[in-house]
């Protein structure tokens, strides 16, 4: 299990290190390639490893059996939605923007990846409860091919809020680590949900759907925004479908 849970921090971790191989920047169409890659693990993650799981789960309710992950999604949407306003961060699209220095700055920075971090060990910790509870559509498999398939997006997304920095002048030893802790959520928010699992485990198909709706909030609202502006989204485009490929077969063939 706990192998499981920090898969993905170290998914971030590799990214923000990425900040050692480069002088400045990572230039605008690797950005894209990042973003639009991140997006399509994102978008088949939610599907494959939380809807489909929660959709299995509720099929002796018939016909209804829609309704849970129903309600779950349009929480999760909303609950990201929520957060989103009240926390003070900055927009990946935005991150150009603004003043080149400052510690306002670089904390709106770290807050803005760390945000979208928060549903992906949700999403971890809710598939390792019902994994560990015995739940039959939830294989070990599965829930490592989730977390493989969340480390391999935080790649971008370490590399995406760490190189930010490093162009503004911040040293490389800080930016990494401003990186690295952007994913800290991630494990700790697994570990919250797996010590409540006992209370969680009959509304399943719920938390299920609840971390998809959260994480497709961060792909519509931050990352496709981000890959489609300006030159060269074509790039993201084309990498948002390798990651949507690469997500799918990991859990399918894992699953």
């Amino acid at each position: 299990m706990w192998q499981i849970i920090l898969i993905p921090f170290l998914g971030t971790t590799l990214g923000a290190a990425t900040v050692f191989l480069f002088r400045k920047s990572i230039g605008e169409k690797m950005q894209k390639a990042f973003t639009g890659f991140a997006s399509g693990v994102m978008v088949a993650a939610s599907f494959f490893s939380l809807i489909l799981p929660a959709l299995e789960q509720t099929q002796d309710m018939g016909r209804l059996g829609f309704i849970p992950a129903c309600i779950g999604f349009g929480i999760g949407m909303l609950f990201l939605l929520v957060l989103d306003v009240i926390t003070p961060h900055m927009h990946l699209d935005k991150m150009e923007e603004g003043p080149k220095s400052g510690l306002k700055r670089t904390t709106k920075l770290v807050l803005a990846v760390t945000l979208h971090n928060i549903p992906e060990g949700m999403a971890v910790g809710i598939v390792c409860a019902g994994w560990m509870s015995g739940n039959a559509a939830i294989t070990f498999t599965g829930a490592l091919a989730l977390a493989i398939g969340i480390a391999i997006q935080n790649f971008p997304e370490g590399a995406i809020v760490s190189m930010p920095l490093l162009g503004e002048g911040v040293p490389k030893s800080k930016t990494f680590l401003y990186g690295m802790l952007s994913g800290i959520v991630e494990p700790i928010g697994a570990l919250l949900i797996i010590a409540a699992s006992r209370l969680l485990i009959p509304t399943m198909p719920y938390l299920l759907s609840f971390a998809a709706g959260a994480m497709i909030y961060v792909v519509v609202e931050e990352l496709i925004p981000e890959m489609s502006e300006g030159k060269h989204s074509n790039i993201g485009t084309v990498c948002f479908a390798a990651g949507f490929i690469v997500m799918m077969a990991l859990d399918v063939g894992l699953g």
